[in-house]
């Protein structure tokens, strides 16, 4: 019987994230047989999965330091295969203006933009309104805001002491329209959802509450425009050096002809494995059952990822 570790919890901003996912992944591989240990990430993990001396480490964790590079770097050392992207690609994806250089240089789609100082971006607009604040190292639409038309100043929280998402954050236009986000799993994309906030802006809250946001599978676009999210998914997967699964997630201005308005935002190397998350959906709508997908990225776990 293989026996995997399943990787939650961890210290970033995405914690309790995590928690639900693991328990979620966790569950289903009892539910297949695997001897399971549901491992809450410390800073002693080297020690207790040496200790532990798994087969495969199921890696559920997002944010730092499971979908930066770092935890899987410790992986490779301790000789455990492991699921999703290696130790390259997640530090890439997670760095949003280095994965965007890299992603432009493949020929996807990206928003304009620039990095600046959180000081800077409180003191005053740094791009013509409205815009996107993002920091350069979160997920989960973490610390995010949307500054619109009418906001006189930027946003202060910005200068807060409490502030934990570093000293850097990524400025982007804001795009109109629709929010696109298709996965990939092995060299597959899977099918195209869009996501209908119920909330204002899609943030962290609307991502995670049940009935945040309505999902629409497949999403309600021209075909053409659906093949083609799925074929830049690919391709920012790809470019990225990623592997199992992977989120990318889009904007789509559909005020412009064709293809015109799609840009891809980001990859999620670590996307989110809860009950309310998009990459079960998407595997369930192509025939893939949630206790299949984690058995899948158990299965394709390696090391050399």
């Amino acid at each position: 019987m293989k026996h995997v570790a399943v990787l939650m919890g961890g210290w970033s901003a995405e914690r309790e994230v995590s928690l639900r996912s693991g328990k979620a992944c966790a569950d289903a591989l009892e539910r297949s047989g695997y001897k399971v240990s549901r491992v809450d990430v410390n800073r002693d993990i080297a020690a207790t999965l040496r200790a532990l001396k798994p087969d495969a480490a199921l890696n559920v964790l997002h944010g730092r330091p499971g979908e930066d590079g770092t935890l899987q770097g410790m992986l490779e050392v301790l000789g455990i295969p492991y699921s999703h992207s290696g130790v390259l690609a997640s530090a890439l994806a997670m760095q949003k203006e280095i994965a965007k250089t890299v992603l432009k240089a493949a020929g996807v789609p990206v928003p304009g933009g620039m990095v600046v100082s959180r000081k800077e971006a409180a003191k005053q607009h740094a791009l013509p309104l409205p815009y996107v604040i993002k920091p350069v190292a979160e997920g989960s639409s973490v610390g995010v805001f949307l500054v619109r038309e009418d906001h006189k100043h930027p946003p202060q929280e910005l200068t807060r002491p409490d502030w934990t998402f570093g000293e850097l954050v990524l400025v982007e236009p804001y795009i109109p329209g629709k929010e696109l986000t298709c996965a990939v799993m092995g060299d597959q994309p899977l099918g195209v959802i869009e996501i209908v906030p119920t909330v204002k802006f899609y943030d962290y809250e609307a991502k995670y509450a049940p009935g945040g946001s309505k999902h629409l599978l497949p999403a309600p676009i021209a075909a053409e425009v659906y093949r083609e999210v799925q074929q830049i998914a690919l391709s920012a997967h790809r470019a990225l050096g990623c592997r199992g699964v992977t989120r990318a997630d889009f904007r789509y201005d559909d005020g412009l002809a064709g293809t015109k308005g799609l840009f891809c935002l980001e990859v999620n190397t670590q996307p989110g494995m809860t009950e309310t998350s998009l990459v079960p959906e998407m595997a369930q709508h192509a025939g893939v059952s949630f206790d299949e997908l984690v058995r899948w990225m158990v299965e394709d776990a390696s090391l050399d990822r």
